[in-house]
């Protein structure tokens, strides 16, 4: 049998949040016709402005033949447009039109009301707190610190 302790692992923990908040985000998406892949797309837009469709596949984790079919739907429906990269014309870049106001609209809401079911019972400290937490082990696994300047505990590191 295959063992692990998995209630033990910090990736563990950030898995089940993670889909948990998904899951109650594509729940309210529902009722206005929005997937959560389209809400993605529109939030990487207004993130980080027009993208190429590698560069917003792989923030969002897809396969680029799995956007292509995202992106088609959202260009039929008028929320973005394809344009020729003006460094390679190989490439595509991704822009938001003015039809995607609305829905984006409608995707904040959403998303705010999903933050906050997701912050329930927690202190406006313990929010800070883990926004803390959450950016420290981001940071720690994209290399930007080191792991010995950031006096964590070798008991905690293990975890």
């Amino acid at each position: 049998m295959l063992e692990y302790d998995f209630h033990e692992s910090i990736g563990y923990w950030l898995t089940i949040a993670q889909q948990a908040y998904f899951r109650e985000l594509t729940e309210a998406l529902q009722p206005y016709g929005v997937t959560f892949r389209q809400a993605q797309v529109l939030g990487y837009l207004a993130l980080d402005g027009p993208l190429t469709q590698s560069e917003l596949a792989m923030r969002m984790a897809v396969e680029p033949p799995t956007l292509v079919g995202v992106l088609d739907r959202m260009q039929r429906d008028g929320w973005v447009e394809r344009t020729p990269c003006p460094h390679d014309g190989r490439r595509k870049v991704i822009r938001p039109l003015p039809a995607a106001e609305q829905v984006w609209s409608k995707i904040v809401a959403c998303g705010l009301a999903t933050r906050q079911q997701a912050v329930v019972g927690l202190t406006t400290d313990e929010v800070a707190q883990l926004k803390g937490l959450l950016d420290r082990v981001s940071q720690n696994l994209r290399g930007e610190k080191k792991l010995a300047s950031n006096n964590i505990p070798e008991a905690m590191v293990s975890s």
